[in-house]
């Protein structure tokens, strides 16, 4: 056993998370961790790794066993390179030549007894050295660069620069490079593209080590799965096959369990039915006895409170003028020098609905930001129609110290308690998660407070940045729903044609405007 996580409770304030959960991981298990938003995901990756104390239970791990961990939260320091992130992946070696260094200036001056001790120690950490190729890691660097395209962008490149994409390759090209026995990843599909999505799958699909991952990605969790741990309600539950037979297997339980909870209720109440017309008789208490011992040991089914399903609409504003925008010989970047586009000239009316896709770095988000007018472009122009009122997605968006209540109330001060509660009730956030700092929700809770206030703006055209990153299966579908629906226009960047392809008028590949080498 790698893994075997035994009784494990953790919560934030009054809010519970696990209650007496046990896992275990064997090896060569591909197990995906699912899960609505908020139900626990990344805190369980927290504690398994050590960056969480668990209230309660123990964690434990097979002697020597490398985990590599890539968190979805990540930040990576400015004024690194993608180079020198990419060594870290060698820190440990780094570190014991280092020693090695260290045993050098300590031997000048060693009395003769420890010079024995020292000479062994500096031989066992120069086989390992020798052992772990410690003198090719540049070639091992450089070799991973180009598996990923981060040779393109240049190793000298500082990392605050890149896209979450190219961020995303990085954190993964590292975590390949320490050559881990165990993969831990948390979201690894956000902000790829289509392109390293499926490498990715290809390359966990011929993984022969064990591996956990949590993602929302059903097409890709169905690839490359063979177990699916379940969380819901402080449980954790395991199914053995892909989501998809997971979810055959989950629907029948719950079936079964709603109806013997159903001819459970009907027991219960013929039997107090009786109890209460019978007790006071002489001649019928005993029965009416009996049937109350019978009440009193039984065990009561429950079911788990129904889970608060998120409903999107999005306020309209007056109808826009005919063109949305119109882009002149629009060049894309931020240094004259190196723009990531060619002339592009496109326009967008009334009434579309498009998908904007394309490799990591292309510049898709520098697109959305130049139409709107946050950043400046290096050529050309974009002229926006009438009556346009705005509704933008980020990307990414810091959240400060303001509990959700706060922050929507900062946005709209005209609603009242009850508004800026029902609002927030009403994209899927329960009492306890609406009273909580934005800052300690999920990735999917957070997006649904962003989401929340774009969707009481009226707006009559959206702008939507990758919208379904951390997003679980229900509120996707709901999101995809509500756009459907939305009568306005909408330009949206995603890197899942499954959310998309039935329902956008038109798909921009904005690698024919492209002036990197893909």
């Amino acid at each position: 056993m790698i893994l075997d996580v035994k009784n494990l409770s953790h919560g934030f304030g009054d809010r519970a998370i696990f209650n007496n959960v046990s896992f275990r991981l064997l090896k060569g298990e591909h197990i995906g961790l699912v899960g609505a938003n908020g139900e626990g995901k990344s805190t369980f990756m927290n504690i398994i790794t050590g960056s969480l104390m668990p209230d309660e239970g123990k964690v434990e791990w097979a002697k020597n066993v490398k985990v590599g961990y890539l968190d979805q939260h990540t930040v990576l320091e400015a004024g690194m390179t993608i180079g020198d992130v990419l060594r870290t992946a060698f820190s440990d070696l780094y570190g014991m030549e280092q020693r090695i260094n260290d045993i050098c200036n300590e031997l000048a001056d060693a009395p003769e007894e420890n010079m024995a001790d020292l000479l062994d120690e500096m031989g066992s950490l120069q086989d390992l050295l020798d052992s772990h190729d410690f003198y090719i890691i540049d070639a091992k660097v450089d070799e991973i660069a180009r598996a990923f395209e981060l040779d393109s962008l240049g190793l000298d490149q500082d990392v605050t620069k890149l896209s979450g994409g190219q961020r995303t390759k990085v954190l993964l090209a590292k975590l390949l490079l320490q050559k881990p026995e165990i993969l831990l990843l948390d979201e690894p599909t956000n902000y790829l593209d289509a392109n390293h999505i499926e490498w990715l799958k290809r390359y966990l699909q011929e993984y022969e080590n064990a591996f956990i991952l949590i993602s929302h990605d059903i097409p890709f969790l169905n690839s490359v799965v063979n177990l699916i741990y379940h969380m819901e309600n402080q449980e954790l539950n395991r199914y053995v096959g892909d989501y998809d037979k997971f979810m055959e297997v989950y629907e029948v339980k719950k079936a079964q369990l709603e109806a013997a909870y159903k001819r459970q209720q009907q027991e219960i109440s013929e039997l107090r039915d009786f109890v209460a017309r019978n007790k006071a008789r002489v001649s019928t208490r005993n029965m009416a006895m009996s049937r109350q011992k019978k009440l009193d040991k039984m065990d009561i089914i429950e079911l788990a409170p129904e889970k608060v399903k998120p409903e999107f609409y999005f306020k309209e504003a007056r109808t826009s003028g005919k063109v949305i925008f119109e882009t002149e010989d629009l060049v894309l970047g931020y240094e004259k020098e190196n723009p990531l586009s060619k002339e592009i000239n496109l326009r967008m009316e009334r009434g579309d609905k498009i998908a904007v896709i394309g490799t990591n770095g292309i510049g898709k988000t520098t697109f959305l930001k130049s139409v709107l007018g946050l950043i400046p472009s290096l050529g050309g122009k974009v002229t926006l129609g009438d009556y346009l009122h705005k509704g933008y997605f980020e990307q990414e968006c810091k959240m400060g110290e303001n509990t959700c209540i706060e922050e929507i109330w900062e946005e709209f001060p005209g609603f009242s308690q009850y508004e800026v509660r029902s609002a927030l009730a009403k994209c899927g956030l329960t009492t306890k998660h609406i009273e909580s700092k934005v800052k300690v929700l999920s990735g999917g809770e957070q997006a649904k407070v962003r989401l929340c206030k774009l969707m009481n703006r009226d707006s009559n055209v959206l702008l939507l940045d990758e919208p379904t990153n951390h997003l679980d299966v229900d509120a996707k579908e709901e999101l995809k729903r509500a756009l459907q629906e939305y009568k306005g226009s909408v330009l949206l960047v995603c890197h899942e044609p499954e959310f998309y392809e039935d329902w956008v008028t038109d798909v921009w590949n904005l690698e024919k405007f492209s002036k990197l080498k893909l």
